[in-house]
């Protein structure tokens, strides 16, 4: 966000990006992702990305256990 607001400030974009670090694809692409979003926006936005990412891997995980259960039901009938 901070660096976001550096090139809306007037900061010409390559300086923002030489100063920290990134490239110019990086910095649109942040810009386009991210552009009117709040800190308190991106906060609730890295809960659901997590949250997202836990249910997944439950998904995943019960997908593997009911897979398992039928190949033993299907090799004992």
């Amino acid at each position: 966000m901070a660096i976001l607001k550096e090139g809306e400030s007037g900061m010409p974009v390559i300086e923002v990006c030489r100063k920290h670090g990134i490239s110019s694809p990086t910095y649109y692409a942040w810009k386009s992702k991210y552009a009117g979003a709040t800190v308190s926006d991106l906060t609730r936005m890295r809960e659901l990305e997590a949250e997202n990412a836990r249910l997944k891997r439950m998904y995943a995980d019960l997908a593997l256990e009911n897979a398992a259960i039928k190949d033993v039901l299907s090799k004992t009938f």
